[in-house]
């Protein structure tokens, strides 16, 4: 689908979605207990349902009680043994979520004995060397041929060590699946880690859950996992952060927006969003390290984009490279095609802003948030903006242009 969007303010109240991050994190808590866990607040983005077919996958079960209110109940039985039979290896078709893949390899590992997994676009080719690299080392089985990962054999208890500037995610998949383990795990990053807020968010769910990870405090971080047993529970997911970054951006490029429902003590890395955007209003060079919030970038880019005569450099972004696109190419190839000025660098962008953007069309390279950050972009534009491939919002907010819609912006969608 195209949507061709016609420039004009967006103005109007706006609560973002719920949390994705948080969704899966909570999902998969309730769905490794041996009990039944009410989860309210559930946004059915397609990378949600992919995690929702996951665990039913390896026993879980669920089912919507009310509209995204969700009873779950989890896959362990009596003695906190998987009702799933150990060895027979379930089949995990993961979507393009990399939450759902990486959270979901050593969890599979652990009440499973491993899994088959296959997954949409980009998903199959981004980077898993340091899940591979870590289990071929404890003869755990890993083959990936044609798109198809197959991993088998036990995950044992002992010392794992991971470098913590790749992908906070290999943290959080093994945070999950080390405390189903009959010992003690040491869980250890190498370098000093990025996207700290995502495992904060991990630690803050498990110890919704009953499972404590004590996190040491000096040096390089690290994590004391004992055996436990996840507790069911009933819990909400909070408003999101990374998708509110977009109506932050469409504030500062002069939109009349309120956006409701935040959390301002959220463990949220994304919460980073407000104090950046303000940071953008003023005048001046500014410098924005995004090694804690990737995700912002593109919502960033489209506001520094606009900054009239003012420079921006975006930097600490190498990891958006293995996103759903290459995102730095595609930011700057998005918006430049529109009449932005963009220059890449290796790890960076170094944005010089216009005053307003010619319009045109664009790619959204199938990025979910390269084409939420058109559609904010677009409101600053001389003309007409069609953004191509626009239902990839699905992937994180399904809703996102009916919001745009609501509130005040004009759109006309094409096949």
């Amino acid at each position: 689908m195209d949507v061709t969007i016609t420039p004009r303010p967006l103005r109007g109240s706006v609560t973002p979605p719920p949390s994705k991050s948080q969704a899966h994190r909570l999902l998969l808590a309730a769905a490794l207990s041996d009990g039944v866990s009410l989860v309210s607040n559930v946004a059915f983005s397609q990378d949600i349902r992919a995690t929702l077919s996951c665990v039913e996958a390896l026993g879980a079960s669920w089912e919507e009680i009310s509209p995204g209110c969700l009873r779950v109940t989890g896959l362990m039985g009596p003695g906190g043994r998987p009702r799933r039979p150990f060895g027979q290896l379930p089949h995990l078709h993961c979507g393009e979520s990399g939450s759902t893949l990486r959270f979901l390899i050593p969890v599979a590992l652990a009440v499973a004995g491993g899994g088959i997994f296959t997954g949409r676009g980009r998903l199959m080719e981004r980077p898993q060397e340091p899940y591979r690299d870590l289990f071929l080392q404890r003869g755990i089985r890993w083959e990936q041929r044609d798109g198809v990962l197959t991993v088998e054999g036990r995950l044992e208890p002992g010392t794992y060590a991971l470098p913590g500037d790749v992908s906070s995610q290999f943290f959080t998949g093994l945070l999950y699946a080390l405390p189903l383990l009959s010992g003690e795990s040491l869980l250890e990053s190498t370098t000093p880690l990025e996207s700290e807020g995502y495992i904060s968010m991990t630690l803050e769910a498990l110890d919704a859950f009953g499972v404590v990870a004590a996190e040491r405090r000096e040096g390089l971080p690290a994590f004391r996992i004992r055996p436990s047993a996840y507790a069911s529970r009933s819990c909400r997911v909070e408003a999101d952060w990374s998708q509110a970054a977009f109506w932050y951006a469409a504030q500062g490029l002069g939109c009349r927006l309120d956006v409701d429902g935040l959390d301002p003590a959220s463990t949220q890395g994304d919460r980073r969003i407000f104090p950046y955007s303000l940071r953008l209003r003023s005048p001046g060079p500014v410098e924005l390290d995004v090694s804690q919030c990737p995700d912002l970038v593109p919502a960033l880019a489209a506001q520094a984009a606009l900054r009239a005569g003012e420079t921006t450099r975006i930097v600490n972004a190498a990891r958006l490279r293995i996103k759903e696109s290459d995102r730095l190419s595609a930011v700057t190839a998005a918006l430049g095609g529109l009449g932005a000025q963009i220059e890449e660098g290796p790890d960076s962008l170094a944005i010089h802003g216009v005053s307003a953007l010619r319009g045109g069309t664009a790619e959204s390279f199938n990025d979910h948030r390269i084409a939420m950050m058109l559609a904010v972009a677009a409101t600053r534009a001389e003309g007409p903006v069609t953004v191509r491939g626009a239902e990839c919002v699905a992937k994180s907010y399904p809703n996102f242009w009916e919001d745009y819609e609501a509130l005040g912006g004009q759109i006309v969608r094409s096949n």
